[in-house]
């Protein structure tokens, strides 16, 4: 059972209160001009309002353009039900910098909204928050109806080619960058990739070493590409947001939590074209040296309507996580449930994670996975090489009341020779309407209690696995390929 012994606290503030239209912002205006004059006066305010102790910076209802903003300590941005900012995307508004994504540092443009070594800071009301990521992001044709792709090169005619698929560039900007792909983390890598700035996609929210950090009620959508990324913040709580892409939003990932401690998620709705929740802690070596884990997390009564996966946990987990307790969430249309992912050389340790009360429909692949090949890890028939510190580690994970009516597979457990995913518990896991049944492969110790399959397929297949029990059936080792029927 897991225990919490931590407080998330929550951020507090003065009740002083600022309207940006009181500052001479305009909304109905959809020009670079238009959103570069919002975000001075929003800027602006802002300032004022931290430098005055805090408070709250109200925008009104109306839709105001907007370049990048940036949050400071102690100020509330509150959005009126029907107020949106609409973040329009230029080159002069966006420059170049250095920062952190997918768990490595690079080149990525400023982000619409930035916080940095900032505390008590909240995104409440009952507004929108709009990326315009569509004038950032790619699109692959396969994800596209016929009639949506032919209307695409309406907009741009620009498009690459690979061995997966035609990919649909919204700039010759993107298209150009994508070929060239230049990195690095030093003025001549930032003037190098100048000319392709928005090949350089950012995340929409960017909260980087904040404390006591809140977001609620608001909706996020549309970003260019994760969509929200709290990166080393402690005190975090997301309550009843609303976070949206398409479902063709390359890289549209929900919410990222790297390397935070002290986490609250609760009573949002996730539509996303990625991953949905996922908790991350860096990605290889970088990553270890770094005391960063991801900890301390709880998350409930959500509901993800889409996505490429539910809850997810990884590939970048290299600075661990641990202490994650997820409950009450459902899962509809996404390509997999609960999702655990790494590979060689990531690294790492996740371990301490408790998931209880999970409802699933139409899940197109895998309700429950365990993948540490992720990403190219290296061929599963290769040699295996010697336990090191970039072997990931997967352990004490516990699992209980899942219910799943549709999935391409019941669940995947697929460990390491080296490492194999060790003393992992499921009970009570019913799937109902399965392709396939459940694989256990390169696993040291798993308990499944109460598991109801329904499957035309094989119900269990084992190898390569030790020490498993399934409805109280002991298999002390097996080597070759084992069927059970359940």
């Amino acid at each position: 059972m897991y225990n919490q012994d931590y407080k998330v606290e929550l951020p507090c503030f003065p009740e002083r209160e600022v309207s940006i239209e009181e500052y001479g912002a305009k909304s109905g205006e959809f020009s670079e001009e238009a959103g570069r004059h919002n975000a001075e006066v929003i800027n602006r305010v802002i300032r004022e309002v931290s430098e005055q102790g805090g408070g709250m910076v109200r925008v009104p209802t109306g839709i105001w353009a907007v370049a990048p903003i940036r949050l400071l300590s102690g100020v509330n941005l509150h959005l009126d039900s029907q107020a949106m900012l609409k973040f329009v995307k230029s080159k002069e508004d966006y420059p170049l910098r250095i920062t952190s994504y997918e768990g490595q540092d690079c080149i990525r443009t400023v982000s619409p909204i930035t916080a940095e070594n900032a505390e008590n800071i909240a995104i409440t009301g009952e507004g929108i928050i709009d990326g315009s990521g569509d004038k950032w992001r790619p699109i692959k044709k396969f994800k596209m109806t016929a009639k949506q792709w032919d209307a695409l090169f309406q907009i741009s005619p620009y498009m690459i080619e690979t061995k997966e698929t035609e990919i649909w560039m919204p700039t010759e900007s993107i298209l150009e960058g994508n070929r060239h792909n230049i990195q690095g983390t030093n003025e001549e890598a930032l003037a190098a990739a100048a000319p392709y700035y928005d090949f350089y996609r950012p995340v929409m929210v960017s909260l980087r070493y904040c404390k006591k950090v809140l977001l609620q009620g608001a909706t996020f959508m549309n970003s260019p590409a994760w969509n929200i990324h709290p990166y080393f913040c402690e005190d975090l709580t997301v309550d009843s947001v609303k976070i949206r892409n398409p479902y063709y939003a390359q890289n549209g990932d929900g919410i990222d939590v790297e390397s935070c401690t002290n986490v609250h998620i609760h009573h949002s709705t996730f539509e996303t074209g990625d991953d949905a929740i996922c908790m991350k802690s860096g990605k290889n070596a970088i990553a270890r040296r770094i005391e960063g884990a991801c900890s301390n997390v709880y998350i409930h009564d959500c509901l993800v309507n889409e996505g490429h996966g539910g809850f997810v946990i990884g590939s970048e987990m290299s600075g661990g996580v641990k202490n994650v307790y997820v409950s009450g969430c459902s899962f509809v249309g996404t390509d997999t449930g609960l999702r655990f992912k790494s590979a060689r050389g990531r690294g790492g340790v996740v371990e301490n994670i408790y998931i209880d009360n999970i409802n699933m429909i139409n899940i197109s692949g895998d309700a429950l996975t365990f993948d540490l090949y992720y990403m190219g890890g290296g061929a599963k028939n290769a040699e295996i090489p010697p336990v090191d510190e970039g072997t990931p580690l997967f352990k004490d994970i516990h699992i209980s009341d899942v219910y799943c009516k549709g999935a391409g597979r019941a669940a995947g457990f697929n460990g390491l020779p080296e490492m194999p995913v060790r003393n992992i518990t499921v009970k009570n896991m019913v799937v109902t309407d399965a392709r396939k049944g459940v694989a256990i492969s390169r696993v040291d110790g798993i308990e499944i209690e109460g598991l109801d399959v329904e499957t035309e397929g094989v119900a269990l297949q084992i190898e390569n696995a030790t020490d498993v029990v399934v409805n109280g059936k002991k298999y002390a080792e097996v080597t070759d390929r084992e069927s059970v029927s359940l």
